[in-house]
């Protein structure tokens, strides 16, 4: 078992509030639109930290924790490009103004990281008290794997979300974003921007993709911390990665594949160790080191492709993926 004090626990935190709270300032102190260079000197920053934590972190702790953090951190990663997909679908579609983008994704981080901070403690608390959560968790993945799979060729439809239709209702929103402001007054009345309905489409997506990530993550690490700072720098470069890889995405055709068959692999992973546990020591467990060199493997192969692909055929656009179908657009009744 990974040992972690207090102290340790209480810096990391410290850290990574810190590093979160001077991406807002940044974000609301200078609204601007992030131009390539600037996002490519961020994503480099955020990948040489969670690089320079996970050495430290191996030398602290042994190569395999170390193995563990790295390979929890790129599944992470590699789902969290999924969510930049979403955010260009919720930024598209709600037509957030590009120098506002910056602290949606930020608020949207935010979020996402309090949601998977919940989920990590209820994870691990259930793992510890009942073994058969591993066969639970498996079971999800590789259902998320077949749908995602199913629906790899379509997009989710943010607007068609309970929490965004309810706030359309119930709230009363100006037709501006009024400087990126989130509250205001129009003659003497309280009103909300649409800033806040984005805010509430990311945050209700966040939602969906924590109850997936999670488990993925746990499916190669049992230890809460790793999962907790894997998801940490893994998101942390979130915001950057967005601006750098904004014009790629569309690109990355197979993406959806790719994520399907790595949930599916991690899936199976979690069952065989539901099995070895609790059935028999002779069912065969996937290693930390397999795990990795297949996930690597699967994103290197899917980019490749993807890229070779669009390359030669330049109108296909990559999509999201989605975990169920779309339902069919109502007939407008006529006038």
């Amino acid at each position: 078992m990974l040992e972690i004090s207090g102290l340790t626990w209480a810096v990391t935190i410290g850290v990574v509030v810190a590093l979160l709270a001077l991406d807002l300032v940044l974000a609301a102190a200078r609204p601007h639109r992030v131009g390539f260079r600037e996002a490519t000197a961020w994503s480099v920053f955020y990948v040489l930290i969670a690089i320079a934590f996970g050495v430290w972190f191996a030398m602290a702790y042994g190569g395999d924790f170390g193995t563990q953090y790295f390979a929890g951190y790129i599944v992470e990663k590699s789902l969290s490009v999924d969510n930049l997909f979403v955010f260009v679908i919720i930024m598209t579609t709600f037509a957030v103004p590009e120098e506002h983008q910056h602290k949606v994704l930020t608020f949207g981080i935010i979020l996402a990281l309090i949601m998977r901070a919940i989920f990590i403690a209820l994870g691990a608390t259930l793992l510890s008290l009942f073994s058969f959560m591993f066969l639970l968790f498996g079971l999800l993945l590789i259902y998320t794997a077949v749908q995602l799979f199913r629906h790899r060729d379509e997009d989710p439809d943010v607007e068609d979300n309970a929490v965004v239709r309810t706030a359309r209702r119930v709230l009363p929103i100006t037709d501006d974003y009024v400087g990126g402001k989130l509250l205001t007054r129009v003659d003497g009345r309280r009103m909300v921007t649409p800033l806040v309905i984005v805010l509430l489409a990311i945050g209700s997506i966040d939602l969906l993709f924590a109850l997936d990530s999670i488990p993925a993550v746990f499916g190669v690490t049992s230890e809460a911390y790793i999962v907790f700072v894997a998801n940490a720098f893994a998101l942390l470069g979130l915001r950057a990665l967005y601006f750098l890889v904004k014009g790629l995405l569309d690109r990355l055709v197979y993406l959806s594949t790719g994520l399907a068959i790595i949930l599916g692999f991690i899936g199976i992973k979690l069952i065989l160790h539901w099995a070895h546990e609790d059935i028999s020591t002779a069912v065969p467990e996937i290693t930390t080191p397999v795990s990795l060199g297949v996930i690597i493997g699967v994103l290197v192969i899917v980019t490749v492709a993807s890229l070779i692909k669009t390359r030669k055929d330049p109108t296909l656009t990559a999509h999201a993926g989605s975990l169920k179908a779309h339902k069919p657009a109502r007939t407008e009744e006529r006038e």
